[in-house]
């Protein structure tokens, strides 16, 4: 039986992920990512800021800020942070088994959250997490994945993502794309293979 993780805190970065369960497909259908990040920003954009991200089949990572209390513009009242990514999941779960015609849970529950504490940990995750379909054999090249926030980074359309913090993060725009072909194992990163 799993444990529960620590409820998230405002004001603090937060390393987000979750696989299917019984490792299970999550994107069942094509459209389903577009939908999954749809949702996203719905649920969670007024209350986090999201860094990174990346789809593959049977699970996701994303990498965010839980905004402080005081800087979150909610009308009514502010829920506790792992509401708004519960209810997130219920109706990323809710469309895709009306759309599918499936039942049941999708995600295991609870979803995994892993406190970052430093930058350095932030930087090599945001690789990882871009480097995720190239590690699980998806793609021969990472920057050939369609479903992460890479090419959203390093792009100049309009975008949710904290790209300003993100490159400034790693230096310049030049240095996140260096960074990101070199070889960076995750130091203290123990993910449970998805």
């Amino acid at each position: 039986m799993p444990t529960n993780p620590d409820p998230l805190q405002f004001g603090n970065f937060y390393h987000i992920y979750n696989r299917g369960n019984n490792r299970e497909n999550v994107f069942i259908q094509q459209r389903n990512y577009a939908y999954f990040m749809d949702l996203w920003w719905k649920h969670t954009y007024r209350i986090a800021e999201t860094y990174s991200y990346c789809l593959l089949k049977n699970h996701f990572h994303a990498t965010g800020y839980i905004k402080a209390k005081e800087d979150i513009s909610v009308e009514g009242k502010i829920k506790e942070p792992s509401q708004y990514f519960a209810n997130f999941f219920n109706a990323y779960t809710r469309g895709v088994n009306n759309a599918t015609g499936r039942s049941g849970m999708l995600f295991e529950t609870p979803f995994k959250r892993i406190p970052i504490t430093n930058e350095k940990y932030l930087m090599q995750l945001i690789v990882y997490i871009h480097q995720n379909p190239q590690k699980h054999k998806f793609v021969e090249d990472f920057r050939d994945w369609n479903f992460s926030s890479y090419h959203d980074l390093i792009g100049n359309n309009p975008t949710r993502l904290q790209r300003e913090k993100v490159l400034n993060l790693f230096g310049s725009k030049e240095d996140f794309i260096r960074i990101h072909h070199e070889i960076q194992p995750l130091v203290g990163f123990d993910e449970e293979e998805a």
